[in-house]
């Protein structure tokens, strides 16, 4: 039987998300279509730097060696995830977010923080955020992710239907991509995405699409639970 709730993003990602989504009891799978892979970067002089903003535990995977200029640059993460590999890696973390980058910024913007100047690590594929009046980011890309093609058992299994999980807008775009390659009926999927700019631009014809109310992987997970109920 197929499972109803289809996951596409990179490992170690994808497994989380799995083995989160079986532990509220739902029928979930899925392919990576993307893989990361870290790019050259040059670290700016740690002087012009108040504190680092990252929005990817994958900076701390991929960042290489880099990253030891900056390890004494206070860390502010966009959740709990990227804030414990940033420990593991020697960081201190002075603010973890719960909604998004935007909204970690806009809650320093309100304190003294503001007029902080940031440097933004993050991979090729960022969404742009607006900065507090005062402050300034500055930003280096330090990994990308490779998109990959579906493969043949994957194929069949989204020919079966289902709800597909979308965590980027590159998701997005790569995923319609491929169902358009290999004619793979939109009518049949519907999807379940962690906010709503990941899908502007998609063509219309899918099942239904989705938007969760606050962009975490534990709310995309009870959004698709209850995209299940519907179908």
């Amino acid at each position: 039987m197929s499972a109803s709730i289809i996951c596409i993003r990179p490992q170690p990602g994808l497994a989380a998300t799995i083995s989160a989504g079986r532990s509220m009891g739902l029928e979930i799978v899925g392919e990576p279509l993307f893989a990361i892979r870290s790019v050259p970067w040059t670290a700016p002089d740690p002087a012009t730097v108040d504190a680092l903003l990252i929005g990817s535990a994958n900076v701390f995977r991929h960042g290489g060696p880099q990253l030891e200029r900056l390890r004494g640059i206070p860390v502010h993460a966009v959740g709990s995830t990227t804030a414990e590999l940033a420990a593991e890696a020697g960081f201190a973390v002075e603010r973890i977010g719960s909604g998004g980058l935007q909204s970690l910024m806009q809650a320093e913007g309100s304190t003294s923080d503001s007029g902080r100047r940031y440097l933004r690590l993050s991979g090729a594929e960022r969404v742009a955020l607006d900065v507090p009046a005062g402050s300034v980011i500055e930003e280096r890309i330090v990994y990308e992710a490779v998109p990959l093609a579906i493969s043949p058992g994957f194929e069949r299994r989204l020919r079966a239907g289902g709800i597909v999980l979308l965590h980027s807008a590159a998701a997005a775009r790569h995923f319609a991509g491929e169902c358009n390659r290999l004619c793979i009926p939109r009518e049949a999927l519907s999807l379940a995405a962690l906010g709503p700019r990941i899908t502007d631009g998609l063509a219309a014809g899918w099942r239904a699409v989705r938007h969760a109310n606050v962009p975490t992987d534990a709310a995309l997970l009870a959004l698709a639970g209850d995209m299940c109920q519907d179908r």
